[in-house]
């Protein structure tokens, strides 16, 4: 008796948590996460802005000052984008474009030494996992939990169309 309600309560357990699936929340989670991530960053480069824009890199053809500028200006304004959920896809491409340029950076210091002999404590890691986020972001969208949904939806209603056009967001 007992042991038969145990079974029936790990069965349901065991359908509970395999066979529901939270992508929308799940991805609200991830675009939050990867956006405090990145906008840390972005703020701790505004507050250190003076002693930091000497020995930041030169890139593009833009000073020192500039490049860094743009980049916390990415990170803290596209970040802000991305955990909202406005314009998500094209608010992904300037930090994920930052992030190339970053890890070419990073990985340039290295030289000497091939890049697979980084250790996990060396930070050439850092922008590859900014990156892997940001492309699965780019992948799924940013989920029904988002204003990117909420703008699509209201499109929809004013053309009187249907939320069948949004399929699968």
């Amino acid at each position: 008796m007992v042991m038969g309600k145990l079974v029936k309560f790990i069965k349901r357990y065991y359908i509970r948590t395999t066979g529901y699936s939270y992508t929308n929340l799940g991805r609200l989670f991830l675009r939050l996460f990867v956006g405090v991530m990145l906008m840390q960053f972005g703020i701790r480069q505004m507050v250190h802005f003076l002693e930091m824009q000497d020995s930041f890199p030169a890139v593009l053809g833009m000073s020192s000052a500039v490049s860094l500028t743009v980049m916390t200006v990415i990170e803290t304004v596209c970040s802000f984008f991305i955990m909202v959920g406005f314009m998500t896809r094209m608010m992904i491409v300037p930090p994920f474009v930052a992030l190339c340029i970053a890890e070419y950076y990073v990985l340039h210091d290295y030289v000497a030494q091939a890049a697979y002999t980084l250790s996990w404590q060396q930070q050439g890691y850092l922008p590859v996992m900014f990156l892997g986020i940001y492309f699965f972001l780019m992948l799924v969208g940013p989920g029904k939990i988002s204003i990117d949904y909420f703008l699509s939806l209201h499109i929809i209603h004013t053309d009187n169309k249907s939320e069948s056009e949004l399929e699968e967001v």
